[in-house]
């Protein structure tokens, strides 16, 4: 939550360095890339062996590029993709360049991978889960999502509503200076232990 002179930096926040804890599901494909959307596509569940899947893994690392998922906030022709989906179009989204500075395997538990991500703004992480699927000559949607850091803000030093009424006398002891700071991401989250880093986070 942003405010007084905080709101001014609203939008550079939502373009700043994202981090995700993410469980990817082998065995289908949906329309949404996630476990809401209908199974468009079944295949066997692959090896999830790490020195088999690492070369995949690895491949979606860096600048690379993508196509976001059908249902997607894009605008396509002032509507939005999502929503033109949901009328039974075709969407046909054009790839673009995102960049994931970290994608790394946490635990392998068949069916599932999970994943610690650390990417640019405008990274689907639906895509990744997508992507890693066919590129394992497997099918492949994102089960769960938790979004670990924004920038400097972690999700694990947030508070609830709720939990602010109750502290509201304190509130302003709570607020983080407007400044540059709140757009930097904690160095650990690019090199430190992904298993310690999504631990801090606690569980999917």
């Amino acid at each position: 939550m942003l405010v007084g002179p905080a709101t001014k930096f609203a939008d550079r926040i939502h373009e700043a360095t994202k981090v995700y804890d993410a469980l990817v599901r082998f065995g289908a494909e949906t329309a949404t890339d996630d476990r809401e959307g209908a199974v468009t596509r079944e295949a066997g569940v692959p090896s999830l062996a790490s020195a088999s899947i690492e070369p995949a893994v690895a491949a979606l690392r860096g600048v690379i590029t993508q196509v976001p998922p059908q249902y997607a906030a894009l605008k396509v022709a002032g509507r939005t993709a999502y929503a033109r989906a949901r009328g039974g179009e075709t969407v046909a989204l054009s790839a673009r360049s995102v960049q994931v500075f970290r994608l790394d395997v946490i635990e392998i538990s068949p069916p599932d991978l999970r994943l610690l991500v650390v990417c640019s703004s405008g990274t689907y992480v639906r895509a990744i889960a997508r992507d890693l699927g066919r590129a394992l000559s497997s099918a492949a949607h994102l089960a769960a999502l938790r979004r670990l850091a924004v920038g400097a803000l972690e999700a694990r030093n947030a508070i609830t509503p709720d939990q602010l009424r109750a502290r509201r006398d304190e509130a302003r002891s709570l607020l983080l200076p407007a400044n540059e700071d709140l757009l930097t991401l904690d160095h650990r989250f690019l090199e430190g232990s992904a298993a310690t880093i999504v631990r801090a986070g606690e569980s999917v």
